[in-house]
């Protein structure tokens, strides 16, 4: 379970990576607040809810 929950993590940090969105400006475009795309990227929150899962999701699209 473990795994799934850092997978989720890793592949919302790789895709915020690609097209070089910082942190912030996700936030803005994905609308959960700053803290939490930080916490979501450094791990410290290791399964986002499916709605702030879902708002990031569509920011990345």
């Amino acid at each position: 379970m473990l795994n799934e929950k850092t997978t989720v993590a890793k592949n919302i940090k790789k895709l915020r990576n690609q097209p070089n969105l910082s942190k912030n400006k996700l936030a803005k475009i994905a609308k959960p607040s700053y803290n939490t795309i930080i916490k979501i990227d450094s791990y410290a929150i290791k399964n986002p809810r499916m709605g702030t899962t879902s708002k990031i999701a569509k920011a990345l699209s």
